[in-house]
């Protein structure tokens, strides 16, 4: 039940365990169990504030941090939904800028679940009903929506025209091969073409669609998408571009040029991650935002387990030790460019699902050590896979006991629910 997380307040835990006994019939595919369910509900989905609406393989948890900073910096008040929740499920509901308190949270949870109960809608639908029920009911002036999985059949993808200020679509890559790249008929065959097929099912008629730029097969699907739906393409390298220096980030557009400083998320992508939230929020005209917002929120956007570094605590001590959560060939390439150079200790717990190569061959030249550790509540892959001679630690705090004083940094990754445990077992709980 690790995918669920506990909670100490007994309401909400009534309402999460119900949640875990949820299952989806294998083969189901579309918007038609989640749209009944919000139907029952009053339709929530159609009342929300302007909505900002982000797809991608990675980058759109921090494109969706980028919005929410660079709205707040303006004094908007924000709602905002991503997933998956690291600690404490509340981190999935963030509503006019703060987490859903349990109270609440225990009696929204209990009120979707009831009006669906018969319906067998998914742990997904669930939370995305019960996001967009609270978001209707509570004044805000924007919402921040990250799309789950996918993007066409995703439960977020019932959002209309009428309430959308922008779309996105971050980085593309190969991940969730079994649910992406099933067979279709119709769709793209070539693997990244079919990716961004999907994501690209995020597009709606007369609504900015504001992208990267991406190799020519995935760049089809998109302006394909964007013409069959009537979408307002905007891509980076047509309509928009990013620059990154020592001296800051240079944006341009049709409305003009802004210099702005440079991310204080870490990682080479973020200045990428930045850019495409400035030109959704350029792309749009909804809700006004000004460049001392966007030079406020690029300071000021966090965004937990992707390459955070930890905080001196119970867990770290001392040490200089490093979390991220990815686990996919993309995640890794960023990985390998960060530590580039580095030398680094690497403790390493990774779903049996995922491929080990995606984080280890990127990081090759700079691994001093690798220690493998189970991921709690899930299959994971055992040290053989890593290489000949490579350690099994317990778990994480036995693993950093294991490694020399040396003074090379730590970097522990592989999977989003070990980073979970990590931030809980130092003391840093999203907020």
């Amino acid at each position: 039940m690790r995918d669920f997380a506990r909670s100490d307040d007994a309401s909400v835990q009534a309402q999460l365990d119900r949640l875990a006994r949820l299952s989806v019939p294998d083969g189901r595919l579309g918007l038609e169990t989640i749209r009944a369910l919000l139907e029952r509900l009053g339709n929530p989905h159609l009342r929300l504030p302007p909505v900002f609406h982000v797809a991608g393989t990675n980058g759109k948890g921090s494109t969706c941090a980028f919005l929410r900073a660079m709205l707040e910096a303006e004094g908007y008040k924000v709602h905002v939904t991503t997933s998956p929740h690291l600690v404490r499920y509340n981190e999935r509901i963030r509503v006019a800028g703060d987490l859903i308190t349990d109270a609440r949270l225990a009696d929204l949870l209990a009120e979707v679940l009831d009006a669906g109960e018969d319906l067998n809608p998914s742990f997904f639908e669930v939370t995305i009903a019960a996001a967009f029920t609270e978001f209707a009911r509570v004044p805000a002036d924007a919402c921040v929506v990250e799309v789950g999985l996918g993007g066409r059949f995703d439960a977020t993808n019932v959002l209309e025209p009428d309430v959308l200020a922008a779309c996105g679509i971050a980085a593309l890559g190969i991940d969730h091969e079994r649910f992406l790249l099933a067979p279709e008929y119709g769709a793209p065959e070539v693997p990244l073409a079919r990716i961004a097929f999907e994501k690209a099912g995020i597009a709606k008629q007369g609504c900015a669609l504001v992208t990267l730029d991406y190799p020519q097969p995935a760049q089809r699907e998109i302006e394909a998408a964007a013409a069959r739906t009537g979408a307002r393409l905007a891509m980076r390298g047509r309509n928009w571009s990013i620059n990154a220096s020592t001296n800051g980030l240079h944006y341009t557009d049709r409305h003009g040029e802004l210099s702005l400083p440079l991310p204080t998320l870490p990682g080479p992508h973020q200045p990428e991650n930045a850019g495409l939230a400035i030109a959704m929020l350029r792309h749009q005209d909804r809700i006004k935002v000004t460049r001392q917002a966007f030079a406020a929120g690029i300071r000021q956007a966090y965004w937990p387990a992707r390459l955070q570094r930890l905080a001196p605590g119970p867990l770290t001590g001392d040490r200089e030790v490093w979390l991220d959560g990815g686990h996919n060939p993309s995640a890794g390439d960023t990985l390998g460019r960060h530590f580039a150079g580095q030398r680094l200790h690497l403790i390493v717990g990774m779903l049996d699902a995922k491929d080990p190569a995606a984080i280890v061959k990127p990081l090759s030249g700079a691994i001093a050590s690798i220690t493998v550790v189970p991921v709690p509540g899930h299959d994971w892959h055992g040290p053989d896979v890593f290489g000949a001679g490579v350690p099994l630690a317990e778990d994480v705090p036995s693993a950093l006991l294991t490694l020399p004083d040396d003074g090379l940094p730590v970097l522990i990754a592989g999977s989003l629910y070990l980073a979970g445990e990590v931030l809980r077992l130092n003391g840093e709980l999203p907020d």
